[in-house]
């Protein structure tokens, strides 16, 4: 039997921290037996480079910035794009696609330059089909990257970010040309559909992010008062309100401690504002941290909370219910997909600092309801955001992008 051709993934910085759900996603795909090979616009080091898999990651991915700096690379790429008679039609589609001003032309140049790169590299390994993730740069690169190389490409439509200024990022011209769109939540696909063309809806299908439940095992912590939080830290991930929280929670919770792990921009200014707020010695910042290292804290803790104000579908929180903890987030964009109020934990409005401090209380106060929203939340995860039978549907994608419309 003849072996399928190799498949491509994009992002524009891989591996990262943030981005594990992309490192699984390969995985899984190729335990379906395909060959998958990675890019990354941009090359990642220091903490994103946590352990094994990742360094191993990082040795076999093309980086596409990287090499488009060398001139005899560029000098290769320009050649074959020329010869394939291609690239007058990417550089009108690059021209098209060009935010207003003269940066935005700069940046299609750019982008165009890098996919030039990239087709060469891609074609001259058999690749069948790109899949990107994210709808950012790295899809922009990969659309002109198809339109040099004939070769499809595809993308997953996460959010919330495209949905700011969905229409200086062309969202509509990317849906048009990809061969299908895998949208992490109906939510996502709803957003998208705003601005696709009706004839190009049924091209978008649901694949959720996901995680391997098996790496979360029956370990949780006894009773307590121990909030983690996982993520960037970063004005739009609420953590200012629930340092907040904790200082109007400490009084009555002498016992209460908060771990935060993520870095981000504003690290400085919260923790100075855990100082002003009287709780730094309830909270540890603990920086950013590997896939294990997050698995053990979970064992750990009491109740998740994400307090963000703009999300997708966090897989953060995917992580704390597969480890049967109880979460706190709230009800934005696709997470009521994923929590559900009452069951697997509790939905507070995003920016109520009453409502997120009195669902704390709810949750710390009652133990055995606790533990039946953690064991509700495995089972959801279980059931729908397993990493593993994702794969399999995007796999089956890639050569079928039509499937039955109960594979959607």
């Amino acid at each position: 039997m003849t072996e399928p051709a190799p498949i491509a993934y994009l992002a524009s910085e891989y591996p990262a921290l943030s981005h594990t759900f992309i490192q699984r996603e390969i995985d899984g795909v190729r335990a379906t037996g395909r060959t998958v090979l990675t890019a990354s616009l941009r090359r990642t080091s220091g903490h994103h480079i946590a352990g094994e898999a990742e360094a191993r990651d990082a040795a076999e991915t093309f980086y596409v910035i990287e090499n488009g700096k060398r001139p005899k690379v560029v000098l290769a790429a320009l050649g074959a794009a020329l010869k394939s008679g291609r690239l007058g039609r990417a550089a009108a589609l690059a021209w098209r696609m060009r935010a207003p001003g003269a940066r935005g032309a700069l940046w299609q140049l750019f982008y165009l330059v890098e996919a030039m790169v990239l087709a060469k590299h891609l074609t001259g390994r058999g690749v069948a089909h790109l899949h990107c993730h994210f709808e950012n740069a790295g899809c922009s690169v990969a659309m002109l990257t198809s339109t040099l190389s004939d070769i499809p490409f595809s993308f997953t439509l996460h959010g919330p970010s495209i949905f700011f200024e969905p229409r200086l990022q062309r969202l509509d011209e990317k849906i048009a040309r990809a061969r299908f769109v895998a949208c992490i939540s109906d939510f996502a696909r709803s957003q998208g559909m705003i601005f696709a063309d009706r004839t190009h809806w049924d091209k978008m299908k649901i694949i959720h992010c996901g995680v391997d439940p098996d790496r979360y095992g029956n370990m949780r912590a006894e009773a307590g008062q121990h909030l983690v939080f996982v993520g960037r830290l970063a004005a739009v991930k609420g953590v200012a309100m629930l340092l907040r929280a904790v200082a109007e929670l400490a009084p009555s919770h002498p016992d209460l401690k908060l771990t935060l792990i993520g870095d981000g921009p504003e690290r400085a200014g919260l923790e100075t504002l855990s100082r002003q707020l009287g709780v730094a010695a309830q909270v540890t910042f603990a920086g950013a941290r590997t896939q294990a290292e997050v698995a053990e804290t979970l064992a750990t803790a009491n109740l998740f909370v994400l307090p963000s104000f703009a999300e997708g579908v966090p897989v953060v929180l995917m992580e704390a219910m597969a480890a049967r903890v109880p979460v706190i987030t709230t009800q934005i964009a696709g997470i009521p997909e994923l929590v559900e109020d009452g069951v697997s934990g509790r939905l507070v409005p995003p920016g109520n600092l009453p409502e997120l401090v009195a669902a704390i209380k709810e949750v710390l106060a009652d133990p055995s309801a606790a533990r039946a929203m953690g064991d509700a939340g495995r089972i959801k995860i279980e059931a729908e955001f397993d990493i593993a039978k994702e794969a399999v549907k995007i796999a089956g994608l890639f050569d079928h992008p039509e499937p039955p419309e109960n594979a959607a």
